[in-house]
Parts: structure tokens; C-alpha cells; sequence
């Protein structure tokens, strides 16, 4: 994944910079790096940031850059921002999204005269560099970016940093926002909508699928039209999202209280109506599943994006919220960062310490964001016994995940197998599988379903599981289901 944000202004922005790129480190994992355009011209900063914030990593650069305007960004891979030179004149350029067709890109690039490109190791190429060279195929910026979305497969969204202002491209299915933010002789771009509050910006607008607009001190211009269809990713929702940032008008904590608040409802019994309209019911009923008539003493979300999400399910089933462990903040980092899934699995242990008063003797149920390896849920739920819980009951806060995403990097697997589902499936079903099969693994009503989940429930020895169903989930987030991007749970693209 990664995160972006552009500002440009009358006076000096290089402090607005600085801090609205450093409230996207949620997203990144590698690199993050920050360019200006000003009376000395261009000026770039890149660093790596795996052991260290972002901030520590550029206090240094905000002494020496200066300018009017800048782009920053946090990248899982690629460093960036890229200084270009070419045909189309000198820019900046960071970007966010993946390329599915990048050989073929590449080739096309070679054959069109474009003599090399700068080899990352492992022999990949960056892609921001790729996107550069394609823009750079066309006769103007604007016919570039347009190219580009054309051209990729998969999502990329381009911010281009030149003297006139900063081009602003979202990707053509609007998997990730672009928003605009506004206060007095400047303007901001931003991936997330809560980055440029604390510096006195307020909402201008939010650019629509594929929209380019040139964004300057003096206003922004769309230079073209939104596209109908949107398939914005749902994930942003239930995992990526800072909880106090918009998405297409949904707030990522008030959407996981919702969330929480359906997966007590699903287990209460009721389906989806209000349990507190129920005959007979009221929200402060002890929670009885159907299945394996469970009576939690608490509820607990997994840190951080678990926590509204166990919100909503106490709010509306009675159950006390509680923190039954502690995330350990000063210095440990999301467990997505770090390239190592044994270095991973280390931070996502030694950062949680538990609570033993709130832990022993205790019926437990737990929300966790989603299961993907399964490696972590299942050493944390080990932790948990070990403390003296009696039970642990586990409800994921959305589907189970089936396909790796093919748009945004949000897996770094290599494989779908790496995913606890598929090995189930395909220990189930050998070489058979199919589309047809996985669709019917996806399918919460039916057979496969129910014995992938009660596998996936032993082999983590969860006491209950039950997932998020995906109807529930776009319920969840409020936007029709036509413009969500659910593919990592049903495949569809």
C-alpha cells in the first residue's frame, strides 16, 4: 500500500508537507520521501523509514527545502518521489496502486524508443518510473495521465508535481481517494482526508473515479470528467483506513461501529433487524449464538483496527467492552510493516501485554480486522489460553479472505496459498479447484463454506468463529454494492 499528499501555496509549504505526508505512515512500510518546486527549482528528499518514523527521518530536510509547492509520499516499495526530465518538461512524481501488465509495459516502453530504466534489486523495476514513462509517450501531461489509466491494468494513482501546479490522477475504478483540501492562499491533495484538518484546512472536494484536476494556490480545475463506474476499495474500511478519515462520504469508525454492531446482531440471532425492536429483547440480553450458545464476559477488538469494531458489537449486544491486552505504542509499528512475515509475526506478539485481571477465568470474544495467514490470530488466541482465558470466541470483521488483492498491494504473498482459506480449499479439493468451486467457498450458506470455517476454527483452536458475511459488510459501509470493491472475498472483479 501506501499513502500521498501534495500541497501548493503562496508562501513557503514545506512544514504542511512535512506533516500531512507523516499522518499517512499508517500505510507504509519502506520508503517515504518528499519533493519541492520553488525559486531554486527542484529539491528531493527520500529515506528509509522500516526502523524509523518518518518524522525523525526528514526534521533535517525541512531546514534545508523550500518552496511554494510539494508531493510527498509513503511507499511500501518504491522510492519516490522521482525527479523526470523529459519532452513534457521537468516534474515530480509519486504514485499509489500496482501494475498487473508491467512486463508488457515494459517492453512496449523499450520499443517505443524508451531506452532504459533504473533496475531496483531483486531486478524489478520501480513503478513509479514505469508511469513516468508511459506519461511521457503522449505530447502533454494531460494526454499521459490519461494514457496511463488507459494502459495499466490493475489501479495506479499519479500525482505529478510541476511549476504550474500539481496534476492530481485518480485511478480509473477509484480504488483509493483523492481529496482536496482548502484554506487561505493554499491547497492540499491527500490520499486520507484527516491529514490536512490539524493544519487548518478544511473539505474542498473529492476527485471522482479516473478525474485529473490541476490543483494551485490560486483553485483547482478539473480537466476531466468523473467515470461512472467506481469500484472503491472496501478493505479501507475494515483494516487501512485511519478511523477519523472519509471515504465517498463514509467515516472508516462510525462504519466499523456498524460493523460491529451487524456481526452482534448475526449472533444474537436476528439476522439483520434491530435486536433492541425484537420482542422480548433488549440490547443488554446476554448474547446467546445458536450454535454454540456462548455467553462472552467481555468483548475486545483486536489494536487498533479491532477496537470500534468490538465497540459496535457491545454497544448493541450488552456485553461489557473491555481491553483484555494492551498494544504497546512508543515504538512498535503496524505488523504489516516489516518484509519478513517471522519479523511480523514477532511484532505482532511483543507488541500486545496482557491484562491479566481482565483475562483469567474469562469468556472472551475477540474482533479482529480480518484473518489472512492466521499465523498471528492463532498465536495471540495461544497467548490467551495461556493467561488463563476460558474461552476464546472469534468474530473477523469481514469475509474470509479468498484472492489476494491484485490492485493495491494490500498482500505481499506470493502466492493465494499463503492464505489460510485456499490451503484448507486445496487440501479439500486437490488440483479441482475453480472458479465455480471458490464461489461456492464464498458462499456463507453453503456446505463448503461452514467446513472451511469450522477447519479454519481447529486449526486456530478458536472456541466459536463466525466471519463477517459480505452482504452484511456492504451494509456495513453504506455504499451500493456496485461501486465497493470486494474482490479479495468473492473474486469479482
Amino acid at each position: 500500500m501506501g499513502g500521498f499528499f501534495g500541497v501548493t501555496s503562496r508562501e513557503d509549504c514545506v512544514m504542511d508537507l512535512f506533516f500531512g505526508t507523516d499522518y499517512h505512515s499508517h500505510l507504509g512500510t519502506r520508503r517515504g520521501g518528499m519533493a519541492v518546486y520553488g525559486k531554486n527549482g527542484f529539491q528531493r528528499s527520500i529515506h528509509n523509514i522500516e526502523n524509523s518514523p518518518f518524522r525523525t527521518k526528514f526534521e533535517r530536510d525541512v531546514e534545508e527545502l523550500a518552496g511554494t509547492s510539494g508531493i510527498g509520499s509513503i511507499s511500501d516499495n518504491e522510492p519516490q518521489p522521482l525527479l523526470i526530465q523529459s519532452h513534457l518538461g521537468s516534474y515530480a512524481i509519486v504514485t499509489v496502486g500496482k501494475i498487473n501488465n508491467e512486463e508488457a509495459l515494459i517492453q512496449q516502453a523499450f520499443e517505443n524508443g524508451h531506452i532504459h530504466f533504473m533496475e531496483m534489486s531483486g531486478g524489478r523495476i520501480n513503478a513509479t518510473e514505469l508511469t513516468a514513462s508511459i506519461i511521457n509517450q503522449k505530447q502533454s501531461l494531460m494526454e499521459g495521465l490519461l494514457y496511463a489509466q488507459e494502459l495499466i491494468e490493475g489501479s495506479m494513482t499519479i500525482l505529478l508535481l510541476t511549476p504550474e501546479g500539481i496534476y492530481a490522477s485518480r485511478d480509473r475504478y477509484g480504488r483509493t481517494p483523492v481529496v482536496v483540501g482548502k484554506k487561505e492562499n493554499a491547497y492540499c491533495v491527500s490520499f486520507e482526508s484527516f491529514a490536512y484538518i490539524n493544519l487548518g484546512y478544511h473539505d474542498c472536494t473529492e476527485l471522482g473515479p479516473g478525474e485529473i484536476a490541476l490543483v494551485s494556490s490560486s483553485g483547482i480545475q478539473s480537466l476531466s470528467q468523473s467515470r461512472k463506474e467506481m469500484k472503491i476499495c472496501s478493505f479501507l474500511w475494515v483494516y487501512y483506513g485511519y478511523p477519523t478519515s472519509s471515504y465517498e462520504g463514509v467515516n472508516v469508525e462510525e462504519m466499523r461501529y456498524r460493523c460491529g454492531e451487524i456481526l452482534a446482531k448475526r449472533d444474537i440471532g436476528c439476522g439483520r433487524g434491530s435486536c433492541s425492536q425484537c420482542p422480548g429483547r433488549t440490547k443488554t440480553m446476554e448474547t446467546k449464538d445458536t450454535a454454540n450458545n456462548i455467553s462472552p464476559d467481555i468483548v475486545a477488538g483486536i489494536p487498533d483496527s479491532g477496537i470500534a469494531h468490538a465497540i459496535g458489537y457491545a454497544n448493541e449486544s450488552g456485553i461489557p467492552f473491555a481491553r483484555p491486552f494492551i498494544k504497546y505504542t512508543p515504538t512498535w509499528p503496524r505488523s504489516f510493516m516489516p518484509q519478513n512475515q517471522s519479523q511480523r509475526n514477532l511484532i505482532a506478539k511483543m507488541k500486545l501485554i496482557p491484562v491479566d485481571a481482565l483475562i483469567r477465568g474469562k469468556s472472551l470474544l475477540l474482533i479482529d480486522d480480518s484473518i489472512v495467514r492466521g499465523t498471528q490470530l492463532g498465536e495471540t488466541t495461544e497467548f490467551l489460553y495461556q493467561s488463563g482465558a476460558k474461552e476464546v470466541h472469534i468474530r473477523p470483521a469481514c469475509p474470509p479472505l479468498l484472492f489476494g488483492c491484485k490492485y493495491l498491494n494490500f498482500s505481499r504473498s506470493n502466492s493465494d496459498l499463503d492464505l489460510i482459506t485456499r490451503r484448507i480449499i486445496r487440501e479439500r479439493e486437490g488440483d479441482r479447484v475453480s472458479p465455480e468451486l471458490l464461489a461456492d467457498y464464498a458462499d456463507p450458506d453453503s456446505q463448503n463454506y461452514a467446513e472451511m470455517v469450522e477447519e479454519i476454527r481447529k486449526r486456530l483452536n478458536f472456541t466459536s468463529l463466525k466471519f463477517h458475511r459480505l452482504d452484511d459488510l456492504i451494509e456495513s459501509i453504506g455504499l451500493p454494492e456496485d461501486s465497493l470493491c470486494t474482490y479479495c472475498w468473492s473474486g469479482k472483479e
